[in-house]
């Protein structure tokens, strides 16, 4: 499996549509993942750090496993099947729970969780990008990724698996 980064969330023009974007922690491939606007604003605050005054559902949600003795162990970004990422949340290293990926991101940045995708999906959905840009341009080259790139860009064709091997 490969470790992913969440490099951030923005919104894409013409549509107004938001995404998030994942990197390959020791590669050059990166993961767009076109998501709902309410799942842009709980990702966004777990970057920024934002507690609100009340806890969010992602923030309810990391309450509860943790005051049931539970450990969200891993994040897996599993397939994108029909245009959409399916992920799974892995409790204690031994349940696997379906979710929608964009969850699945909000809550792994609430409690540390490493987020994680097979080389399969990298390969099907991941877009590389030359790995001697300069690290602290990253943001830059998000923007700049995000305005030549549309959400069919990533449409499994018919015929095509969006499940890991």
């Amino acid at each position: 499996m490969k470790v992913l980064d969440v490099l951030g969330v923005r919104v894409e023009m013409p549509t107004n549509h938001p995404i998030v974007l994942l990197r390959e922690r020791d590669g050059d491939r990166y993961l767009p993942i076109w998501i709902g606007a309410a799942e842009a604003t709980a990702i966004a605050y777990a970057q920024q750090g934002i507690e609100p005054p009340r806890p969010l559902t992602h923030d309810l949600m990391k309450n509860v496993i943790e005051g049931l003795g539970h450990r969200l162990t891993e994040v897996r970004i599993v397939e994108i099947k029909d245009g959409v990422f399916h992920a799974a949340l892995v409790f204690d290293g031994t349940v696997e729970i379906s979710s929608r990926s964009s969850d699945a991101i909000a809550l792994a940045l609430r409690t540390g969780t490493t987020i994680v995708t097979g080389e399969t999906l990298l390969e099907e959905a991941g877009v590389s990008m030359s790995a001697e840009e300069d690290k602290d341009d990253e943001v830059e080259r998000f923007k700049e990724f995000l305005d030549h790139v549309s959400a069919e860009d990533f449409e499994t064709k018919p015929g095509e698996s969006g499940t890991e091997a």
